[in-house]
């Protein structure tokens, strides 16, 4: 189950089929698609967000985690996606983004924060491991602000040409020390 979290300017809540044409709106842009792996189509599908949901996201429950980032004057009107593929032995994967418009605010931080809380502090994850493109310096801040640590660049083909990612480790213990402050 994926709980509804909350904070000063955002709701983030499960995701659901019915968020697709919210999402399909801000995704199906090359801006937002760039840094992205190969693994996200270039252009976009029209039906590309419901089917994501449908046929991968929404069929895993027990392994993955969604949420829509949403404004919280507009709960239900979906901004971005927050996911968290859950591994064996208490770690996983995040994966980010947010439309395009809704850049520079710091919605994307809070949302990460809001996440890391629930998956650390309530959910027990013990660490996270996270990518981004070397040429996304927006993604990497948003790791260096909250605890991630830098283990170096592995293969991984991104649309906006580059062959590598950054991979990144944020653990349990240092989000719970940052936390504390």
């Amino acid at each position: 189950m994926v709980p509804t979290l909350t904070t000063p300017r955002l709701v983030l809540r499960a995701v659901t089929l019915g968020d697709a044409p919210s999402l399909q709106r801000y995704f199906a842009n090359w801006e937002v698609i760039r840094y992205l792996s190969m693994d996200v189509p270039w252009p976009y599908p029209e039906d590309g967000v419901a089917s994501f949901l449908r046929d991968v996201l929404l069929p895993e429950p027990d392994t993955r985690w969604a949420w829509v980032i949403c404004e919280a004057e507009r709960p239900q009107s979906a901004i971005g996606l927050i996911e968290i593929r859950r591994r064996p032995h208490g770690s996983g994967q995040r994966g980010f983004w947010i439309g395009q418009p809704f850049w520079g605010r710091g919605y994307m931080t809070e949302a990460v924060i809001a996440v890391q809380d629930h998956v650390f502090l309530e959910a027990g994850l013990d660490e996270l491991i996270v990518m981004n493109a070397p040429d996304n310096p927006a993604s990497r801040r948003i790791k260096e602000k909250t605890g991630a640590e830098y283990l170096g660049l592995r293969p991984c083909a991104h649309h906006d040409g580059g062959d590598a990612g950054e991979t990144w480790r944020i653990r349990a213990e240092t989000w719970r020390r940052i936390r504390q402050g």
